[in-house]
């Protein structure tokens, strides 16, 4: 068991569960649990957390495996939030380096920043372009599409 992973169990952080998939200390498996008082409360949201070789250096990435609807979630999944993107300078000059991956974040300050996403979602950059649309045009739409796939996420853990 990873030092991370034995502080996590020591000092859950509520909200979500992680652990490594097997013995693989780059591969983690999330459970997010949807936050009280946002559309995505009651839900139970699986993803995986891919760390590369080159960690803490560069970051790692997020999927969704439980269908997600949301402006900074991709179609595919993949998480679209400015800690999990490369250190540095942004070249379109949207995000601020200090917002960017750094080595001092974890897989608390990780889980905790997509916990926050899902709750005040960035529809000014949005990695899932219908959602973004949605939201800010159709709010009725985009609130039963979330009510849909968090009803769907509690099925699937049945």
């Amino acid at each position: 068991m990873s030092q991370t992973e034995q502080n996590l169990q020591k000092n859950p952080v509520e909200g979500f569960s992680a652990g490594l998939v097997g013995d693989n200390i780059y591969e983690w498996e999330i459970l997010i649990i949807g936050a009280p008082d946002t559309l995505y409360e009651g839900g139970f949201f699986k993803a995986r957390l891919s760390f590369p070789v080159s960690y803490p250096i560069e970051p790692p990435s997020m999927v969704f495996l439980t269908k997600m609807y949301h402006p900074n979630v991709y179609p595919d999944g993949t998480v679209c939030i400015s800690i999990l993107h490369p250190p540095g300078d942004d070249k379109y000059g949207y995000e601020h380096a200090s917002e960017r991956w750094s080595p001092v974040h974890t897989v608390e300050t990780i889980l905790l920043s997509v916990i926050s996403m899902l709750s005040s979602p960035n529809v000014e950059s949005p990695a899932n372009i219908e959602a973004a649309k949605e939201y800010r045009d159709d709010y009725t739409q985009f609130k039963k599409k979330v009510q849909r796939i968090v009803r769907q996420s509690a099925e699937e853990l049945l």
